[in-house]
């Protein structure tokens, strides 16, 4: 196992969430309040090689001062007033504007705000000046008209966005799975997991076989193939087992339910575990599912299904990992 890695004597560095061009992120954890953070790993070599150490030390020092951004960056037709001018801005605030860009596009067809002449584009962003056309229905027209505003300050709010009559109309808040009554008997409870035959029917007496290939692709992060193939990827962790399916299932099932998550089966080997209460992006919701690559050794994978990355990867650092780890051959990307 690998030894704790302590940063500044206040966080202790987790997993590999994702990387860019010249730095990697971590999931990270405050050793006295526990709080989920990210931590971002910047390659000093590469941007020096770049020549941007000064950019950077830049925004380092401008963000301690006022914790706004000063980078300009963004499609100059989506990017806010605020942006533009380079005085430093809220990147939320900033965000909304352009989200109230995109819904223009979406319902118009064409940009809101466009010009041969680019200083005049930024002109008409700088003053908020557009048109709606006739297709704009009221309430649309309502909603936009509060996206983009040039003061940030007086902007619409994510809250009150999703509390707005026309963002609401036929809008349902995305779920993993619905759990109902006529299929309650699919909810896997303590007493339907202490067989395997409550687990896997009949019909299907082994988990789905793991090729070479795709065990290949998906336990080496540095030779994941798998996105060539799939339209959706989604975050994953996964890990091998010398345990049975059936004893995997019913462990994932009893560490889940001791964590007050809701568990489901969704076909043989495969159950979904959805969390408690609400998180920043909705109930976090979980798949596992069991797939075999030979008699004796299994592989799990998790994935998210809905919620927020960082509490999904919480989830898997904190709840997941210590709860199977007697269950655990070997972690994706561990050293062995």
């Amino acid at each position: 196992m690998a030894e704790m890695q302590i940063l500044f004597g206040k966080y202790e560095m987790g997993r590999l969430l994702g990387k860019g061009t010249f730095a990697k992120v971590y999931y990270g954890k405050h050793l006295v309040t526990g709080e989920s953070v990210a931590i971002k790993v910047i390659n000093k070599d590469q941007v020096r090689r770049e020549g941007m150490m000064d950019q950077i030390q830049t925004e380092i020092s401008v963000m301690h001062l006022d914790k706004l951004l000063h980078t300009l960056c963004g499609t100059p037709a989506y990017v806010a007033p605020e942006v533009l001018r380079k005085k430093g801005y809220d990147g939320s605030k900033a965000d909304i504007w352009s989200c109230g860009v995109i819904l223009y596009v979406l319902l118009a067809g064409f940009l809101p705000f466009q010009h041969e002449n680019v200083m005049k584009m930024y002109r008409k962003i700088f003053k908020a000046e557009y048109e709606f056309h006739p297709w704009f229905s009221a309430d649309a027209k309502r909603l936009i008209s509060r996206f983009l505003v040039a003061d940030p300050e007086r902007r619409i709010t994510i809250p009150s966005i999703m509390r707005n009559h026309w963002f609401l109309k036929g809008f349902s808040r995305p779920m993993a799975f619905s759990i109902q009554e006529s299929i309650m008997d699919m909810i896997v409870q303590d007493q339907e997991l202490d067989s395997c035959s409550a687990v896997a029917k009949p019909k299907a007496s082994s988990p789905k076989f793991f090729n070479a290939f795709e065990l290949i692709s998906s336990m080496s992060s540095g030779f994941d193939l798998s996105g060539l193939f799939e339209t959706e990827k989604k975050p994953g962790s996964i890990f091998t087992s010398k345990v049975s399916a059936c004893s995997i299932v019913e462990k994932i099932g009893g560490v889940a339910e001791g964590l007050d998550f809701k568990v489901a089966k969704v076909e043989d080997f495969k159950v979904r575990l959805q969390g408690p209460c609400e998180g920043r992006k909705g109930r976090l919701a979980v798949t596992a599912e069991v797939f075999e690559v030979a008699p004796e050794v299994a592989v799990v994978e998790f994935s998210k299904s809905s919620g927020d990355t960082l509490e999904y990867a919480k989830f898997c650092e904190e709840d997941v990992r210590p709860g199977l780890k007697d269950i655990v051959w070997t972690w994706q990307g561990d050293n062995v």
